[in-house]
């Protein structure tokens, strides 16, 4: 049984012969365009029309595209953005430690710049931290007996005496501050040698200088050096300057306060001076009870041959 079309589409000519007249067509359209250039027209023609429709048809890939991109470049932005603030976190940090290597440097420069202008040797030491009694001025350092370190070794820095070893241990000591209530120095005045005992102030970390005449020659400004009569300390070391002198009429004693030399709020390397700092031996002539000084010796006495026996033998 042969299937026919319908006389409906039978009309017009054949398939294959419409396939042909096309593909024809087509050739002859290249043959043309590529030598003769007659299509540009009508393909710019063709171009224009289907413009919107290639513009409507792209646009949710466009948008997608668009989207994606915006929520990429966020994501991307959030990290470098992070990546950046530790970056800067770390530059920050690294600054703060050079800048602190930089000052320790300066301060150890300036300390063994000290101890090479000290007239006695000198212990190299870190001040580990301050005492636990708020009401007292007191720091420990990581130096003992071990190092050659003795009770009373004065302490000092590149600016001034620290104070003195209060407390000793095997590899640790215990540095009372001249600030400290319950520390004392003699000193005198630099510019006309005015001596006097500084007491430390307390809790405001200032020195005072008691049981001063209420007309004593000294002035704001002026230096304070130990006298070194007491032994302890060299002579000549800065000790304070004069912040304030109050006068008044009505009281024997002058109210001077006056501000450490050195920083006994501040630093982190100290010296620590041998006994070597202390002074000198007494004289022959102010010797221990019972020692005679030279040329006072006394001369064996002459025996009598006629009265003792023994050395008429």
């Amino acid at each position: 049984m042969e299937h026919t079309p319908p006389p409906f589409f039978k009309s017009g000519p054949a398939p294959l012969v419409r396939l042909a007249f096309f593909a024809s067509l087509s050739f002859a359209l290249l043959v043309l365009d590529a030598r003769f250039r007659y299509a540009e027209g009508l393909r710019g023609v063709l171009a224009l029309a289907v413009y919107p429709l290639q513009v409507t048809a792209a646009a949710p890939v466009l948008l997608a595209e668009r989207v994606a991109g915006y929520f990429g470049s966020q994501s991307q932005l959030r990290q470098e953005n992070a990546e950046l603030r530790a970056r800067l976190l770390e530059a920050s940090q690294s600054a703060q430690r050079e800048e602190a290597a930089r000052a320790e440097s300066a301060q150890l420069r300036r300390l063994i710049g000290a101890a090479e202008r000290l007239p006695v040797q000198a212990t190299p030491a870190e001040i580990l931290y301050n005492g636990r009694d708020p009401y007292s001025r007191k720091v420990v350092i990581d130096r003992g007996s071990q190092h050659g370190l003795a009770l009373g070794s004065p302490v000092v820095d590149a600016t001034g005496v620290l104070g003195q070893v209060t407390r000793l241990h095997a590899m640790v000591a215990e540095v009372t501050l001249v600030t400290d209530k319950d520390q004392a120095i003699p000193v005198q005045v630099l510019r006309n040698g005015l001596r006097a005992v500084a007491f430390g102030g307390g809790a405001n970390g200032l020195l005072e200088l008691r049981f001063m005449a209420a007309n004593a020659e000294i002035q704001n400004g002026d230096r304070l050096v130990t006298s070194g009569i007491d032994g302890t300390y060299p002579p000549g070391m800065p000790v304070a300057t004069v912040a304030r002198v109050e006068r008044d009429t009505a009281y024997a004693f002058a109210r001077i306060t006056c501000q450490p030399a050195a920083g006994v709020d501040a630093g982190r390397f100290v010296l620590v001076l041998t006994q070597e700092a202390r002074g000198a031996a007494y004289p022959d002539g102010a010797a221990a009870d019972g020692e005679k000084g030279p040329g006072k010796q006394r001369k064996p006495r002459r025996r009598d041959s006629a009265r003792d026996p023994d050395a008429a033998r």
